[in-house]
């Protein structure tokens, strides 16, 4: 509760800029005519700097933090160890794991892929992995979370999920999410192939038929990773330096695979525990990709201006896909996204995994953009990214997906 409160507090104060409701379209703008003025900078710090105080450094936040609008950084911070260990202090240059983050390079990797004419979404997932166990599952399923594959981070770690009818006290049927445990028949450290391998052996049974319902699933982003390894002819990880990050200038940014392991840096529990390296780490798509918040920045204004695809693309890339069930949340190609008519649409992805825990929320309408990556465990980041009232002078009351 202190988020929203401490957000009407502040926007009574009033803001620089318009508040009413804006089209959430990209549109392509000029980065000199659109700078910030000093005056407008300095509103949007100091602001930040309060809710920041209050929502993340009296909760231990140990990570970076970045705020920016039309580009251009209007908060930063750096705080706490990357290495427990060593007593290394993090800096601008401390790369962390962006956990589900990771999955906006995956999807629009994907996308590229489509522009230049090497793939279509509509394509089933067998012409590029001929040994895929599951048919009639398209590009765009595992997109958009649509596939009714199993969740990997479950069969492969003894459990299963699967979705049945019950009764409710009103004797009225409903669905529910069931668990149980299974077999595990792997051990050691897993790779994407292995993980295909393992499908094609043992075909863990589907959640539900394709296109039938939206569910989140790791083994979507797994497997459309192995499906850019198959197209490019070359590791997810090369092909990501050479054309996404050495392209964009993103410097400190790369994939971790079962290849670096032997430099393998933990993240921490809430308690300074580190997590070991486990058996699905080196699973990659779905997250593993290591990054800065400036190294962010770059890829969110690469996005902004289309330079790694065009903005019609992207546009596509943040419509809704799933409609099922009525309700202001949603998916998009790689993106969450908040609808709430008539404001603007929230594009956003959170991520965890062990201690990493991220932010990534973007504000298309305002170009703004809130990133915050942790190392150690902390709820309060996710919770933190309501710090985005202040470009749009309008409280953040949304409870967005961690």
């Amino acid at each position: 509760m202190i988020i929203p409160f401490l957000s009407i507090l502040l926007l009574a104060c009033g803001s620089p800029e318009p508040s009413s409701v804006k089209d959430s379209t990209i549109k392509k703008t000029d980065p000199v005519t659109n700078r910030l003025s000093e005056k407008e900078k300095a509103y949007y710090n100091n602001k930040i700097e309060l809710l920041y105080s209050t929502s993340l450094k009296r909760t231990g936040f140990n990570g970076s933090i970045l705020l920016a609008k039309k580009g251009e950084i209007v908060f930063e911070d750096y705080r706490g160890l990357i290495n427990f260990k060593t007593k290394e202090a993090i800096t601008a240059n401390s790369t962390f794991h962006l956990a589900s983050v990771s999955k906006t390079f995956t999807a629009t990797v994907i996308l590229h892929l489509m522009e230049q004419g090497k793939i279509n979404l509509e394509d089933e997932v067998e012409k590029y992995l001929p040994n895929f166990p599951y048919h009639n599952i398209t590009i765009k399923n595992l997109l958009t979370h649509r596939s009714g594959l199993p969740k990997y981070d479950h069969f492969m770690d003894g459990t299963r999920t699967e979705v049945v009818m019950v009764k409710n006290k009103k004797g009225k049927m409903i669905k529910r999410i069931r668990t149980f445990k299974v077999p595990i028949a792997i051990t050691g450290l897993l790779s994407n192939q292995s993980l295909l391998a393992y499908m094609v052996q043992y075909k863990p049974a589907i959640e539900s038929m394709p296109n039938r319902r939206y569910s989140y699933c790791n083994t979507n982003y797994s497997m459309l990773a192995l499906i850019v390894e198959k197209i490019t002819k070359r590791t997810f990880s090369d092909y990501m330096r050479d054309s996404v990050f050495k392209q964009l200038g993103m410097t400190n940014s790369f994939i971790f695979s079962i290849n670096d392991t032997a430099n393998y840096v933990p993240s921490y529990n809430y308690n300074n525990a580190p997590f070991k390296l486990e058996k699905l780490d080196c699973i990659y798509g779905d997250k593993n990709v290591y990054s800065t918040v400036r190294d962010l920045l770059k890829w969110d204004q690469a996005l902004y201006e289309g330079k790694f695809v065009r903005l019609e693309t992207m546009n596509m890339a943040y419509q809704p896909y799933s409609h099922e069930k009525k309700g202001q949340k949603n998916y998009g190609l790689g993106w969450h996204l908040y609808i709430n008519p008539p404001d603007p649409t929230v594009v956003y992805h959170n991520g965890w995994w062990h201690g990493n825990n991220t932010v990534f929320k973007r504000l298309i309408s305002d170009s703004a953009t809130v990133i915050i990556l942790g190392n150690k465990f902390n709820r309060s980041i996710w919770t933190a990214g309501k710090m985005s009232s202040v470009f749009t002078g309008r409280p953040d009351t949304t409870q967005l997906e961690q």
